[in-house]
């Protein structure tokens, strides 16, 4: 009854095909006590139009064959032990050396000099898909760890604070006309706290900051320093 396996198959006609395959493990030590494993592996391949016509080039940074043509396997695995109110995830996570790990945009956001600045409402099924950005560069070698802690037992219900920080190297790339190997990383805050009685009971806080670091070159990737400040209201209506 703590075993999930998972598998899941999409595909964006003339672009590539993806299949997931996920595997969750939760072993309760003692009520105060539990470890998670959770294991994701994607598999994604060309389709179609794909890497023959240059109309359908899937661009997100190095391509082996330099046609846009989407080859790629990318997996992770995390490990979450939790005590009270604490929990501490360490996890790795690879990407192929072939081409980025695809998945569907709105389309790149660039600044007013046209630059790279962030994807247009993506979401990625990976630990590594946090503030500002998901790691899934061709190549990347990532490891993470995220600890959160709950202040319920002290006597705060609703206060909860969370870090997570991931460091990517090994990426593939290309800058002044050379093929290099680069590195990233990005640390992560957050400080939440929801009402929990009252009139306004549901509302609530989020203050989040982010610090990205980059090696790649500035038409790839850019340094970025971002806070943002949330407030959310959940309201029952029967």
């Amino acid at each position: 009854k703590d075993l999930m396996l998972q598998y899941y198959y999409a595909q964006l006609e003339d672009y590539y095909g993806q299949s997931f395959l996920g595997l969750t493990h939760d072993f309760q030590i003692s009520p105060e006590q539990s470890f998670k494993t959770d294991l994701r592996y994607f598999n994604s391949h060309s389709d179609g139009e794909n890497g023959s016509n240059t109309n359908y080039q899937y661009k997100n940074g190095y391509n082996a064959g330099g046609l846009g043509e989407v080859n790629n396997n990318t997996w992770s695995a995390a490990f979450t032990y939790s005590l009270g109110g604490n929990s501490l995830t360490l996890g790795h996570q690879r990407v192929s050396d072939s081409g980025g790990m695809p998945y569907v945009t709105n389309g790149n956001l660039v600044d007013g000099r046209g630059r790279p600045e962030g994807e247009g409402g993506a979401s990625v099924y990976l630990y590594t898909d946090i503030m500002i950005n998901n790691f899934t560069r061709a190549g990347e070698n990532s490891s993470f760890g995220i600890y959160r802690y709950d202040f319920a037992g002290l006597g705060l219900p609703g206060l909860k604070a969370q870090w997570t920080y991931v460091k990517g190297h090994d990426i593939r790339g290309v800058g002044n006309g050379t093929t290099g190997r680069y590195s990233e990383w990005e640390s992560d805050y957050r400080l939440d706290y929801t009402l929990q009685s009252g009139s306004l009971k549901g509302l609530g806080f989020s203050l989040r900051r982010a610090n990205y670091r980059t090696e790649l070159p500035t038409t790839t990737a850019q340094d970025q320093d971002q806070t943002r400040f949330y407030i959310n209201y959940t309201y029952a209506l029967w």
